[in-house]
């Protein structure tokens, strides 16, 4: 195997492949990234047996061949190589040669054979879609999954299709995060997969913003992103999503119109002398005023007074603020509406001027 290629071109489609490459592992291939190379292409795979990231690079004049090589060292080494240098690859036997400009470096490979594929898969649905809109339903909702949970399908992120509506959904018991985008498709069939946490995390590292279509695949075990020339795959996690919908508090008729802005500042300075172990801060309602007020087991206090759209009777409620502010800092508009019921009811918060998101965050007793 001997290809030649820029440090450039090889700089982020390495970087890339790299996140899916655990850092501690039981099998020493997990640490290398597979390179496949033909006389056009070279493909790079990086793994960790749930995650597999794949990215593909045009080539002139290879010569073919397959090799795995340490993941980290190989993204080290590129990095530090100056902007705009060749790097050249050579394979033979177990070993690596990479050049570059007056530097050479010999790496030690394992035999690309050993290396694990994710099982090939039959994907059942397939979403034409911008990344940008599947990037934002994602950042809506992620806050709220469950961290290493033992209802471990509360550890990841629902992703639900019905018809023409693509819904993520995240929950860890407390609170609830749910946002939809519609599609440009219609008529497909209903269907809920479960996307790991780590699967989440790095599908918001490498979509970007814009509106360029991408590829999203579903099938019984894994979902699939394909966005230019990189390939995300991921296994999803067993289990059954709670219904979410039972969830959704009905009836609410106290209705609260914030600045959003100002409450989330009000909820930042409250919760400095909020106890550190509940994070717990009283709501206290009144015609056109909420005053937020905090206290800890050293007796300190803080109190907030904020003007707001509120015209029903007097009455408190009790916030863990942590996931207050998670909801706040995750909405974009300018004003955040509250719709409460009773002090041990759940509250639903929303932009008050976009209906794409709904966040359901649970009472504390204070």
């Amino acid at each position: 195997m001997k290809f030649t290629i820029t440090r450039d071109a090889l700089l982020k489609p390495l970087q890339v492949v790299s996140g899916a490459v655990e850092r501690r592992n039981t099998l020493p291939i997990l640490s290398n990234v597979l390179i496949q190379v033909t006389e056009s292409q070279m493909r790079m795979t990086g793994t960790d047996l749930e995650v597999e990231l794949v990215s593909q690079i045009d080539l002139e004049g290879a010569t073919p061949g397959e090799v795995t090589v340490p993941a980290k060292k190989l993204l080290d080494i590129v990095r530090s190589l100056p902007e705009g240098v060749d790097v050249s690859f050579t394979a033979s036997d177990d070993k690596v040669v990479v050049r570059a400009s007056r530097s050479r470096f010999t790496l030690s490979s394992l035999p690309a054979s050993d290396f694990p594929n994710i099982d090939e898969w039959e994907s059942e649905i397939q979403i034409q879609m911008a990344q940008g809109d599947l990037k934002d339903l994602m950042e809506k909702t992620h806050f709220s999954m469950a961290n290493q949970d033992v209802r471990y399908y509360l550890n990841g992120m629902l992703f639900e299709v019905n018809d023409d509506v693509l819904r993520t959904v995240a929950t860890d018991g407390h609170r609830l995060a749910l946002s939809a985008v519609s599609l440009e498709q219609s008529a497909l069939p209903h269907k809920q997969v479960i996307v790991p946490r780590k699967g989440v995390s790095e599908l918001l590292r490498l979509l970007g913003d814009d509106d360029a279509i991408i590829s999203l695949s579903l099938g019984q075990n894994h979902v699939r992103v394909t966005a230019g020339n990189m390939i995300f795959t991921s296994k999803l996690l067993d289990g059954r999503f709670p219904d979410y919908r039972r969830v959704l508090p009905q009836g609410g008729d106290r209705i609260v119109v914030a600045d959003r802005d100002l409450l989330r500042q009000s909820c930042v300075r409250a919760s400095i002398l909020s106890n550190e172990k509940f994070r717990g801060v009283r709501m206290a309602l009144s015609p056109n005023e909420v005053i937020l007020t905090a206290n800890n087991p050293e007796q300190e206090q803080a109190e907030e007074r904020l003007e707001v759209e509120y015209s029903g009777e007097s009455f408190e409620i009790g916030f863990n603020v942590t996931y207050l502010l998670d909801v706040l800092n995750a909405i974009q508009g300018e004003q955040v509406k509250l719709t409460l019921s009773d002090p041990n009811s759940s509250t639903i918060v929303e932009d008050n001027s976009d209906d794409g998101a709904l966040y359901v965050v649970m009472p504390m007793r204070l």
